[in-house]
């Protein structure tokens, strides 16, 4: 069989490190390719760097069909749940794998609800309606708190990703990724123009900080007054966004975890510092006069 590699869903990983993929390519060379490749088809679904190395080793390996793949929309969901559920997937990467199966969820719901439209209408005979009936079942819309509870992240950093996925210039977006700058960060800098962005990262990592530095100085400055006397949003802004109850039961959740780690912290170095008061050497007592 000719196994077809798809650049659609070797994308949904990030490139091993060089140290990574050597490490892998020595394992396969010593202990051979011991988990199967999984195919839709001829199509390779999972084992892409796997697959790889034992092609340019010619080292033996084992394939076996996913037996519930239905269309490509599958494959990829598929692909997304197996990454969240993956320890070594950045924040990042899992918020931009939670807005990738939004996105398909959706389309699917958007058609599900189309379909059943044309059946009202009698647009569609019923054997037509029968044949072009997708192969899933009707969808749930998926909240900003449904997604950021899969990809184990807080709502704030599903709004953050989803700015950054959208706005951010590609050098933004590889700073995030390789750790320079964090989540916070490049979502401020997304307010920036993209030869903003660009000319900020091209001044490497202190550049970015600063760049975001002076976007939060600018944003604290008074805004400057509407016609109607209330004052104009800043750049960026979602001046109708309000919060709904799960995403402020999100950040309560968030704040609390953080408040608990502190004190766990706090409680450490206290512990720490009695060690220390007890190693110190006993005063001396006084010349005594009697």
């Amino acid at each position: 069989m000719d196994i077809i590699v798809k650049q659609e869903l070797k994308a949904y990983i990030d490139p091993l490190t060089a140290e990574e993929h050597e490490a892998l390519e020595r394992s396969l060379l010593a202990e051979g390719c011991r988990d199967a490749l999984v195919l839709w088809g001829n199509i390779l679904v999972d084992g892409h760097n796997r697959y790889g190395i034992c092609v340019k080793h010619n080292i033996p390996f084992r394939t076996v069909q996913h037996p519930h793949f239905k269309s490509m929309e599958d494959v990829h969901l598929w692909m997304i749940e197996q990454h969240l559920g993956r320890r070594s997937v950045s924040d990042f990467q899992r918020g931009v794998l939670a807005l990738r199966k939004r996105a398909i969820v959706e389309a699917r719901r958007l058609a599900e609800q189309e379909k059943l439209a044309r059946e009202s209408a009698g647009e569609l005979p019923t054997a037509e309606a029968e044949e072009d009936s997708p192969p899933w079942e009707p969808a749930p819309k998926l909240s900003k708190a449904d997604l950021a509870r899969q990809a184990k992240l807080s709502t704030a950093q599903v709004s953050q990703i989803e700015k950054i996925h959208a706005h951010a210039a590609p050098e933004v977006i590889a700073a995030v990724k390789s750790g320079e700058i964090n989540l916070s960060t490049a979502a401020t800098l997304v307010s920036l123009s993209e030869d903003e962005q660009r000319q900020a990262a091209a001044g490497g990592k202190a550049e970015l900080k600063q760049a975001a530095k002076r976007v939060r100085e600018a944003r604290r400055k008074p805004r400057p007054a509407r016609e109607d006397g209330d004052e104009a949003p800043l750049a960026g802004e979602d001046a109708d966004h309000v919060a709904s109850p799960a995403e402020l039961q999100g950040e309560v959740s968030m704040l609390r975890r953080q408040v608990m780690s502190l004190t766990a912290e706090n409680q450490a170095l206290r512990m720490e510092l009695d060690v220390l008061r007890a190693r110190l050497p006993l005063a001396e007592p006084a010349d005594s006069d009697y």
